[in-house]
């Protein structure tokens, strides 16, 4: 008969030594740090032979545009880890990068009633 304490106890935290040992010490990328929701996407260059396994998960995940949180998610590894891999990949030219759309200013009141306005006129 299995304890049920067994089933339920949580496996504890994760370790604090393994993201370390994958950014090789790091804690900041190099330069300007990607924003969480800027797009990363990978390019048609050629890569080494030597990257580390988290740098070919991520341009195997990068095929297409994907946040820096969305690849964060796939990694299983905080946000601020994947940004230091990200910075190595860009570096290296092996991503693009597209900013974060700025939200949008607040429509002008008056002209979306000039333009509800014009279109129920045309019915």
């Amino acid at each position: 008969m299995t304890d049920r304490r067994e089933e339920t106890t949580p496996a504890g935290p994760p370790s604090a030594v393994r993201p370390y040992v994958i950014t090789g010490g790091r804690a900041d990328p190099e330069g300007e740090p990607l924003a969480w929701e800027a797009l990363v996407m990978g390019t048609e260059a050629a890569y080494p032979a030597a990257l580390q396994p988290e740098h070919r998960t991520i341009l195997a995940h990068c095929q297409g545009l994907l946040s820096v949180a969305e690849v964060a998610a796939h990694l299983g590894q905080p946000p601020s880890v994947v940004q230091v891999l990200l910075s190595d990949l860009l570096d290296w030219g092996l991503i693009v990068t597209r900013p974060p759309i700025p939200p949008a200013d607040r429509a002008d009141v008056t002209m979306l009633r000039k333009v509800l306005h014009g279109l129920e006129s045309h019915l």
